[in-house]
């Protein structure tokens, strides 16, 4: 650099490398799978905690995580991830929790849907709830604000983000329910589903024990006898 020339102004966002899409098949078995069945059935599975459903009936949301990272407030990375996004992808956005300032609302929901997006996790605000409420894209959120996002810039688009406490990856498989939202890593997604499945049988003979009246609580007297024990 000749003395006297400014420095280039280095870019405030990255645009890292999309990850290879997982198997359509491997997504399906997921999306059969309740949230709180993965949770319970792997321990590596991340919970996102105090994200809401702003949807109505939108379904299951599940599919590979197309991870963003913004400034408070700002989404103009949020708003070309649609552009990015491969159909099925769920647009996972870390909004540092920021409240005052929405990153998506109904003219974005009705874009990503128009792509083929999955859906959105959000760790910051949304607006626009009627719409969303009833529109066809299951959308969680951290809050809800009216006020709309500033476009400058910042952050990072696939990398490592953090919502409502959970480490996401991009390429990670987010299953969203009515009970709220975790993240499968994608080497691990094989090995979740096939515990899923196993709850899920031992549920199915639970059920069926208390339509029959034959359940045994004896499991409950037990636990105590052993905490008392161990005193």
């Amino acid at each position: 650099m000749r003395d006297g020339a400014s420095a280039p102004v280095q870019p405030r966002h990255r645009i890292l490398q999309a990850p290879p899409a997982p198997p359509a098949t491997l997504v399906e078995a997921l999306r059969a799978c309740a949230t709180a069945n993965l949770a319970d059935g792997l321990p590596q599975v991340q919970v996102a905690l105090g994200l809401v459903p702003r949807h109505a009936a939108a379904g299951v949301l599940c599919g590979p995580a197309l991870t963003v990272r913004v400034d408070a407030g700002d989404n103009l990375l949020a708003q070309h991830a649609i552009d990015l996004a491969r159909p099925g992808d769920v647009i996972v956005i870390d909004g540092a929790a920021g409240p005052e300032r929405a990153l998506v609302g109904e003219t974005m929901a009705r874009w990503a849907h128009a792509r083929g997006v999955a859906g959105f996790v959000v760790d910051g605000a949304v607006r626009d709830l009627e719409y969303l409420r009833q529109g066809p894209l299951p959308v969680y959120s951290r809050s809800v604000s009216p006020r709309g996002p500033t476009r400058t810039g910042g952050g990072e688009v696939y990398g490592e983000v953090g919502v409502g406490g959970a480490v996401v990856r991009a390429g990670d498989l987010v299953v969203g329910d009515l009970d709220g939202v975790v993240c499968v890593p994608q080497a691990l997604a094989q090995a979740a589903n096939e515990a899923c499945l196993q709850l899920m049988a031992r549920e199915r003979e639970t059920f069926e024990a208390i339509r029959r009246g034959t359940l045994s609580r004896a499991w409950i007297a037990q636990a105590l006898t052993r905490d008392a024990a161990s005193r």
